[in-house]
């Protein structure tokens, strides 16, 4: 169990360190992040029906994403610099938010699901940008990593459900209780 829980960006004496992957051989990897931007109906019609004021909303947030992936290395300090082969960011306009999923594929040494959260982050941020005027209220949320295949540790796939173990200690856009992990399982 303590190998499982071993920091690999620490050395020894606890001093952060970029870790060596010269020694693995390049394989297949893929990973897959989500993330919500909550917002008025009013704001996520206005997105569906192409009426921000500063133009299309989803296509400079893929653009944005996209181009976030490639610059993760320069963005997060210990990331290693990879050679993105795909990136595919995708939106679901719910009435209440608009869900990011950004898929991000190479084959290299090390994974790619830092290439994936930190595409997800960045169309989240310049959907948050872009309606920002429409809606002071938006909260962006729900960051994780949903999916990622290839390497050492092998695959990873999010459950559906959340765990009780997972309760948020955060409110909701209008000031509501704090949401437990039984209401969310219920969403």
């Amino acid at each position: 169990m303590a190998d499982e829980l071993k920091l690999t960006h620490l050395d020894p004496l606890g001093r952060a360190r970029m870790v060596d992957v010269t020694p693995k051989d390049p394989t297949h990897r893929r990973a897959i992040a989500k993330a919500r931007v909550y917002m008025s109906p009013e704001t996520t019609q206005l997105v569906a029906r192409g009426a921000v004021a500063k133009g299309d909303v989803l296509a400079v947030a893929r653009v944005a994403g996209i181009q976030a992936s490639k610059r993760t290395a320069d963005l997060i300090p210990l990331c290693h610099p990879l050679l993105v082969g795909g990136v595919f960011i995708n939106f679901h306009i719910d009435d209440a938010y608009i869900e990011v999923e950004a898929q991000v594929e190479t084959v290299e040494r090390t994974g790619v699901e830092m290439e994936a959260m930190t595409a997800c982050s960045i169309a989240a941020l310049t959907i948050y940008d872009m309606c920002k005027s429409a809606d002071k209220r938006m909260v962006i949320g729900d960051m994780t990593l949903w999916e990622k295949t290839g390497g050492k540790s092998g695959p990873f796939k999010r459950q559906e459900t959340v765990p009780e173990t997972l309760v948020r200690n955060q409110t909701a856009v209008d000031s509501a209780p704090i949401v437990s992990s039984e209401a969310l399982n219920n969403l």
